[in-house]
């Protein structure tokens, strides 16, 4: 008989308040190839990822697991591994072409793997991976922005989990001035808290509110937007999207010549799975929370990773109202 392990996954793709939308769940433990990491899981947390892999991708009836950050401990490695050793504590966010880290034990590349920040304890660091990949890529391989970087970067829902490791990552690394866009007076205090120099409400009209305009736009939610970035975003500036809105017309931005730019966290390691690029951001990114310079943005935790927990913070996710990070710890 294979060892099993417990795990959280659906079978069906269905709305988030259905209880068959996620089930519990006992599976094989899987077997190391070469490079991986057999990582046990003591901490995740529930990215926008999750639910756009569940509702655009229905396994027909078999097993699949969601989750994409993770801090745990090495239990066992592949026989090329070199960076991790059993007993080594890591964070990471894994890859959307392998299962998820929704499982007691879970496989990922040592390459895309970096030890886990000294300084936090496991659920602290499992809020942090794919935004801190996400931001750190928007602004520094995207924008290709540096510490003698100057100008004004305006970050779009600056509360959320990739806004807000964004704007302390600009506040801290980068020479510009960094403007966060946020509605509620506690996002917005949130947000203030985390670096910026100051708040917009991206509920009003930002050309009105930003009349000298941008260099930067780092862009969560683009549907709507691209008239008022042709606005605000200064000649030869350019925008960063995470988002996919059906229909983008990208034509008002030429005549300023604004660059538009895509971000997809998972990229490396679906098309350049030999790259450590990530394995050196998540280091960086630990001494960076070490030495005080990065901070955790969990601002919910629960106790218990299971379905009946994942559906409720992913509900919340899905809600689009959440401030910082919800994290689930221990099986």
């Amino acid at each position: 008989m294979p060892e099993l392990m417990r795990a959280v996954g659906y079978r069906t793709s269905l709305p988030i308040s259905d209880p068959a939308s996620l089930l519990d769940l006992e599976l094989p433990v899987p077997e190391p190839d070469p490079h991986d990491l057999l990582v046990r899981v003591e901490a995740v947390s529930v990215n926008p990822a999750d639910p756009w892999v569940r509702l655009s991708t229905d396994p027909q009836g078999e097993p699949k697991i969601l989750g994409y950050d993770a801090a745990g401990v090495v239990e066992r490695v592949g026989s090329a591994v070199t960076l991790f050793r059993p007993g080594d504590e890591v964070w990471y966010a894994g890859s959307i072409a392998r299962p998820g880290t929704n499982s007691a034990l879970h496989l990922v590349d040592e390459r895309i793997t970096g030890p886990k920040p000294a300084s936090l304890d496991f659920a602290q660091a499992a809020a942090l991976p794919l935004t801190t990949l996400t931001a750190w890529e928007m602004l520094f391989d995207r924008l290709r922005l540096t510490a003698d970087s100057k100008g004004t970067v305006l970050v779009q829902g600056a509360a959320g989990g990739v806004g807000a490791i964004a704007v302390q990552l600009a506040r801290q690394l980068t020479g510009l001035e960094v403007i966060g866009t946020a509605s509620r007076p506690e996002s917005r205090q949130y947000v203030l808290d985390r670096g910026a120099h100051r708040v917009v409400d991206h509920h009003g009209d930002l050309a009105e509110q930003l009349p000298d305009g941008v260099d930067y736009v780092l862009s969560a939610h683009s549907a709507g937007m691209v008239e008022t970035y042709a606005k605000i975003v200064r000649p030869f500036g350019a925008v960063v999207a995470l988002d996919e809105p059906a229909g983008l017309d990208l034509r008002p931005l030429k005549l300023k010549s604004i660059a538009w730019h895509w971000e997809l966290m998972f990229t490396r390691a679906l098309f350049d799975p030999e790259s450590t690029a990530q394995h050196e951001i998540l280091t960086r990114a630990a001494e960076l929370v070490d030495k005080g310079v990065l901070h955790t943005t969990m601002t919910t935790r629960i106790d218990g990773i299971n379905a009946t927990n994942l559906r409720r913070a992913t509900e919340a996710v899905e809600a689009g109202s959440t401030i910082g990070k919800t994290v689930l710890a221990g099986f």
